[in-house]
């Protein structure tokens, strides 16, 4: 093993030997090069006032060189900060930036010790970081029945996890905290358990109330202190997409300094939250564990990059430090959050006014994000899926046999009686026998 690599892991042993216990065989095996190229063109940065024959970009005149044709589209930005490599793990002044508007927005995160945010190529670059340093051939890793489909090509065909499933709602409705901590206990002969916490979730667009959370911290606390290392990773994708009286923070927080066996990281992003989903912007953060175990898992974890994609886009990460800097941000940022809240309040009243009855279908409780989903009674979703499609020009997500979600995120509020008129057709169409 690499000496650097052995040097992160003894300081994670020593200070929190339950992480390192918890890192895979790559995770234990990754390191951030510390004499190579990058570092000796760092160093060459500041001290080459001659000369800077070291990483491999072109200048001209003294900047990045580059083409008309683009610049004059970004004629706003500096080409310094857009053609250049951004560092491994992200620009060192949007990683700041970030973790200061997590203070803001969850305030539980506040006086715990947590990492610099790491940039990531958007959110499912994260989760694949996550994967590589914590998921080995076996581990267990733990979601809803309900969840967004890529976990199990990021853990389970990647990585060779076992993914372990729970009901995502309980008989009354609510978050399913107890099937959460009986899938947690029973790892106790593992050992170790990744679970994934996704709110407001993907597909059906819930999140729990302040007493679910904290229900679902108790139950990862319970697992803990029966002897089961736990890495508890919040997927903050639709993050700040509260509609109703739920949790209006992430996780995260209560989770940092939990327990000496938990391990709290954080995957968040741009993504979705300021919607720029094609920027790939997203962010890795780590807590609960000392200053030197955090700065390790950094280490880590900026050394994945390194060797998978080198370093994320250097535009995007301008423009969203630029956006996040603006004093013009919180207020385009609450417009959009309230045309969103909007359409999921009209989808909830379309869907209680009793037009479509209820014999046809229910839906899964929905209170955030971006979509919500409808249980079919009579027909197949896929059938449905299928008629919408062909018949009516509409587009929707079948998920296994009763299930069809539908991302209110994409429709105009005025547009949304439409839609599920149609869908209710639909649904009658194929009952009826019409493919």
């Amino acid at each position: 093993m690499n000496p650097l690599a052995q040097q992160l892991n003894e300081t994670l042993t020593r200070d929190n030997p339950n992480a390192a216990e918890m890192l895979s065989g790559l995770g234990k095996a990754l390191y951030m090069p510390k004499l190579g190229i990058l570092s000796q063109s760092a160093e060459a940065k500041q001290k080459a006032n001659l000369y800077n024959a070291t990483i491999g970009i072109a200048t001209e005149n003294g900047i990045p060189m580059h083409l008309g044709i683009i610049q004059e589209t970004l004629s706003a930005y500096d080409p310094k900060d857009i053609y250049e490599y951004a560092p491994p793990g992200g620009k060192a002044e949007l990683r700041t930036v970030w973790r200061e508007k997590m203070f803001v927005e969850n305030p539980s995160i506040v006086g715990k010790n947590i990492s610099l945010p790491v940039v990531t190529n958007a959110l499912t670059h994260g989760l694949s970081i996550v994967s590589d340093l914590f998921a080995d051939v076996g581990d267990a890793v733990i979601v809803p029945e309900k969840n967004w489909e890529n976990y199990e090509l990021t853990f389970n065909v990647r990585r060779g996890a076992d993914m372990v499933y729970y009901p995502l709602y309980n008989a009354d409705n609510r978050f399913n905290s107890a099937g959460l901590r009986d899938a947690l206990l029973a790892q106790k002969d593992r050992g170790k358990a990744i679970v994934l916490l996704n709110f407001p979730i993907n597909p059906t667009g819930y999140t729990p109330s302040p007493e679910e959370g904290r229900e679902i911290v108790a139950a990862i606390r319970d697992a803990a202190e029966a002897g089961i290392n736990v890495v508890a990773v919040t997927d903050d994708a639709y993050f700040g997409l509260f509609f109703e009286d739920s949790l209006q923070e992430s996780l995260f927080g209560q989770l940092c300094g939990l327990h000496e066996r938990v391990l709290a990281v954080k995957v968040d992003g741009a993504t979705k939250e300021e919607y720029v989903w094609g920027f790939r912007v997203g962010f890795i953060t780590y807590g609960g564990l000392t200053e030197a175990s955090l700065a390790a898992l950094e280490q880590k974890t900026i050394g994945c990059i390194r060797a998978t994609i080198s370093s994320g886009p250097h535009p995007s990460q301008t423009f969203i430090l630029r956006a996040l800097k603006s004093d013009k941000f919180q207020a385009q940022k609450e417009e959009k959050f309230n045309i969103m809240k909007g359409r999921a309040n009209k989808v909830k009243q379309l869907l209680d006014s009793g037009k479509y009855g209820n014999e046809e279908w229910a839906y899964y409780p929905f209170n955030s994000g971006y979509f919500m989903c409808l249980k079919l009674f009579n027909v197949d979703a896929e059938a449905v899926r299928q008629r919408l499609l062909n018949a009516y020009g509409v587009g929707t997500i079948a998920l296994g046999t009763t299930d069809l979600r539908v991302a209110f995120s994409c429709i105009e509020e005025v547009n949304l009686e439409d839609l599920f008129d149609r869908i209710y057709q639909a649904v009658l169409d194929v009952k009826g026998g019409k493919a």
